[in-house]
């Protein structure tokens, strides 16, 4: 169609599905939930674009302290932060960035040279993108404060910086999502990725603990190898400009102009591949299928206290734990940041005669495992997709799935904090017997309350996730945000009596009133069971549409 009709500008096509999207947006705020999710990402917003506001200041205040101190060289280290934040912190929320849809997009009878901005415009609204371009105007504003003439060459250095931040972050992110096509590739890859990560953090207890002042010179040495990429070369063409050394200005505007040109030559052929039709999919290529003879599955053992309806739904969770490489991550992590927060904090860490005892270590590290493993709890639907019409075609209720589902997560809540405490125990000692009732009793009612509010917001706001992959994988604005203040309040709650029991003087306090929290909680959760099933049949419009598109 683009070769028969007579296209548009380039900026016209850009403004019309500008246009479109908008309309998209409106129109799909009809919906309440849509609506709610909205008013969640809304604060999300605002909470970080306070965090965005206060390193602003940093930013500003750096840029005048180097040039007023006659340090402009030092700039480099703030380009530097920079560069990292606009390509690292992307990888980490790659499930809350926008995705440029490319399958979408080339509905529309666009030409290449808009698809390429739209996919460039695209990346400018990545909360990464925003955050850095407001930290680079303040440092241009802070340095501008003492000498007003290094404005032209610092604004073309910051210009230069942008692109080639803006065009880097989108070919890393079209690579990825090439390289990560399959899902044993994603799994691989986010393995690795979150284990490297998390071993950073034993990096300053080593260094500290076996470290050698005399070490430390030596990193000094790596700095000029690293003097090629962005961050240094906007750094020093500034400081050569600060020093009227045209030359060194020159070398690090060359060097921008060569980034800038081979990352946009890269980002066209990419994006080129793109619009002529390359489709990236998880499907097979053709092959020999072998008959294979299937073997027969025995029926699953369950406990004479569950129904059949409850133990097919617990065993089909773990299946799903099992084939999710992501979730079953989710598991290995906890313990290891529970032997890092040990090492750190804990008994014979650095901290020595004022480290954390293990009578207010255990409850802190159990209030840890019950924030990170109840959140999925309160999207407990998200990967049943199409599967969500068979709860309503089967012969079972659904205060029975809801029931299976909670016992699952309330068995891998269990499993962890077993784990935890046998490697507190080896790590600091035993916290005594009224420290371990009063955690285990504390964690028994934090958990039992917010089930039934889980269940509500799993019935009342989905959110459609897919096995295997990274993108797109949130949860609805309203649950993320239910699930913070519920669990805000829980804990404070948990908090108020464990001080209590401390300010009394009765080690018993604690686990009396918690046991008696728990068995009001427990049936209270039993009590709305029976409610789930009139509030699914009312939201079974809901569940179909956001779990089956």
């Amino acid at each position: 169609m683009a070769d028969v009709a007579q296209l548009p500008g380039v900026f016209e096509q850009i403004r019309l599905v500008a246009g479109v999207r908008w309309l998209i947006l409106k129109h799909g705020l009809r919906k309440k939930n849509n609506v709610w999710d909205l008013i969640g990402m809304i604060w999300l917003g605002i909470v970080s674009t306070s965090a965005v506001i206060g390193l602003s200041f940093a930013f500003y205040f750096g840029g005048y302290e180097f040039l007023n101190t006659g340090r402009a060289a030092w700039l480099s280290l703030l380009f530097w932060g920079i560069f990292l934040w606009w390509q690292v912190f992307p990888i980490f929320v790659a499930g809350f960035g926008s995705n440029f849809e490319f399958a979408t997009l080339l509905r529309f009878p666009l030409s290449r040279r808009a698809f390429y901005l739209l996919g460039l415009g695209y990346g400018l609204s990545d909360f990464a993108a925003i955050s850095s371009i407001c930290w680079i105007v303040c440092m241009l504003a802070g340095a501008m404060t003492v000498r007003l003439s290094v404005f032209p060459s610092m604004a073309l250095v910051c210009f230069l910086f942008v692109l080639i931040n803006l065009t880097l972050e989108r070919l890393v992110g079209s690579w990825l999502e090439k390289l990560l096509s399959k899902r044993r590739s994603r799994e691989i890859f986010l393995a690795v990725f979150v284990m490297c990560m998390v071993s950073l953090n034993f990096l300053n207890p080593i260094l500290q603990r076996w470290g050698h002042s005399s070490n430390k010179p030596k990193l000094l040495h790596l700095i000029p190898y690293f003097s090629w990429l962005p961050g240094s070369l906007a750094g020093n063409a500034v400081a050569a400009s600060v020093l009227s050394n045209f030359l060194g200005f020159a070398i690090g505007i060359g060097g921008l102009l060569v980034w800038g040109m081979v990352t946009s030559a890269f980002l066209w052929q990419r994006y080129a591949a793109q619009y002529s039709g390359e489709m990236i999919s998880e499907s097979a290529a053709p092959s020999v299928v072998k008959k294979r003879v299937r073997r027969g599955i025995d029926a699953v053992e369950r406990p004479g206290w569950l129904s059949p309806q409850v133990a097919a739904v617990v065993w089909k969770e773990f299946r799903y734990m099992t084939r999710n490489g992501f979730a079953f991550l989710q598991l290995l992590v906890p313990p290891v940041m529970v032997v890092f927060f040990s090492y750190q904090f804990g008994p014979g860490s650095m901290l020595k005669d004022h480290s954390v005892k293990p009578g207010l270590f255990f409850p802190g590290i159990m209030a840890y495992l019950i924030l990170i493993m109840l959140t999925p709890a309160y999207n407990s639907f998200a990967f049943e997709g199409k599967g969500i019409q068979t709860y309503f075609m089967a012969p079972v209720r659904f205060q029975d799935v809801l029931l299976g589902k909670n016992l699952f997560v309330l068995g891998l809540v269990g499993f962890e904090l077993i784990l935890a405490l046998a490697l507190l125990t080896w790590r600091g000692g035993w916290p005594g017997w009224p420290v371990f009732a009063a955690t285990v009793s504390a964690g028994a009612f934090a958990v039992l309350s917010q089930f039934a509010i889980a269940n509500w917001s799993s019935l009342s706001f989905p959110k459609k996730m897919e096995i295997g992959k990274m993108k797109g994988q949130r949860n609805s604005g309203v649950a993320v945000w239910t699930a913070f203040g519920v669990q805000i309040v829980v804990m404070g709650i948990c908090t108020l009596i464990l001080l209590a029991g401390r300010w009394t003087g009765n080690p018993w306090l604690a686990p009396l009133t918690f046991a008696g929290l728990t068995a009001a909680a427990l049936g209270g959760y039993a009590a709305s069971l029976t409610a789930m099933n009139g509030l699914a049949e009312a939201k079974k419009e809901v569940l179909i549409e956001a779990l089956t598109r």
